[in-house]
């Protein structure tokens, strides 16, 4: 859409305005996201539709506005997984797993709660609950502009995904090596300029195998295998792989050596290979986190 703007502004004698990326589209100042910020001084001019403005409820940002990796790309900093933790008995998560019930129940092809809760309780959810699993028949799922912190493993139990759009939900920095699992995935709309290790600002990853992250996480199943899992036999790693139209940072939690072995390669022009995350990481291309 900059292009649009670029064009509309020069037909009526506008200069082009600070903050505006290369190919000329507004970005975010907290997250560099082209799509998600208005230009000063072009609200007169006729842009093209919000892609999502049904979805759009509340204020999306308000649950992660101190997020490290959101608010210094230039800083090195140690970041650290969100594990905030959901409240079970509180109305939103109830009201969530009635809609899920309702959805398994009725067959529904497309799951979209930030439309069908209360925006104030749609925004009280940081993680989805495992119950998510049971949407088999769900083809498209759309989380724009939720405070999502995380999302569970459970996801690669929905074998009839195709669309998954978590769009502007700045506080998904990754996503679990299940949805890999989910074969029929074909097209994806993330905000990856809030992920670890993306490639505007290679944020660091999150370094892996704390004890107290793996109790916290709870992880029950090897991410590659399948095999039951404890706090004391899991082994942790980031692989950065295309899932959809999207690179994403996934974390695998695996039983043993050997499934970390069979990964595939990460992607071109990210770290090929699994890691622990850390600091000291070192990542492919220029970056103000390794200077």
């Amino acid at each position: 859409m900059g292009w649009l703007n670029d064009r509309l502004r020069a037909l009526r004698g506008l200069p082009l305005q600070d903050g505006q990326s290369e190919a000329g589209e507004p970005q975010d100042p907290a997250t560099g996201d082209a799509a998600s910020a208005k230009l000063p001084g072009t609200e007169e001019l006729p842009l093209l539709s919000n892609r999502f403005p049904s979805e759009m409820v509340g204020d999306t940002r308000r649950a992660v506005h101190n997020c490290p990796l959101l608010t210094n790309h230039k800083r090195p900093r140690e970041l650290r997984l969100h594990m905030e933790h959901p409240d079970k008995a509180s109305q939103a998560w109830q009201a969530l797993l009635r809609l899920i019930e309702e959805a398994v129940q009725d067959g529904r092809e497309e799951f979209a709660p930030g439309r069908e809760m209360d925006g104030a309780l749609w925004h009280q959810i940081t993680v989805l609950p495992p119950e998510i699993g049971a949407l088999t028949k769900v083809r498209r799922l759309l989380l724009y502009g939720s405070s999502l912190l995380r999302i569970p493993p459970e996801i690669g139990q929905m074998q009839s995904l195709e669309v998954f759009e978590p769009y502007t939900s700045y506080g998904l920095h990754w996503f679990p090596y299940e949805i890999t699992l989910c074969r029929h995935l074909r097209e994806s709309t993330v905000s990856t300029r809030a992920l670890y290790g993306n490639y505007k600002y290679r944020p660091s990853f999150p370094r892996l195998n704390r004890a107290d992250d793996i109790a916290a996480l709870a992880p029950t199943h090897c991410s590659v295998c399948g095999a039951s899992l404890t706090p004391a036999t899991v082994k942790q790693v980031w692989i950065s792989l295309r899932v959809a139209t999207d690179v994403l940072p996934l974390l695998v939690n695996a039983c043993s050596q050997a499934c970390i072995d069979s990964l595939p390669p990460g992607h071109e022009n990210y770290i090929r290979t699994p890691h622990t995350g850390g600091l000291e990481q070192q990542q492919p291309g220029h970056s103000p986190y390794h200077m």
